[in-house]
């Protein structure tokens, strides 16, 4: 007797998507494929406070003032 391997039921496919107002109609489309089961979507994840300011230390958006009348030069012009 020989030994088969089965496929597994279920398959993913990641798909990338560069413009996401293309969102609805490619979720449109490959809803109208045979075999597709369902559609889901990841949300993504939100990023507290902190993680946002430490983001915004990596990529120099950082402000140096010496006293509150120089803060409120830099901010007002």
């Amino acid at each position: 007797m020989a030994n088969v391997a089965m496929a597994p039921a279920e398959g993913q496919i990641l798909v990338d998507i560069e413009d996401m107002s293309m969102l609805k109609d490619i979720k449109k489309a490959i809803s109208m494929v045979k075999g597709v089961g369902k559609i889901t979507i990841p949300r993504r994840k939100r990023m507290s406070a902190y993680e946002r300011s430490l983001r915004d230390l990596d990529e120099g958006r950082v402000y140096e003032a010496k006293d509150v009348d120089d803060l409120f030069k830099q901010c007002l012009g």
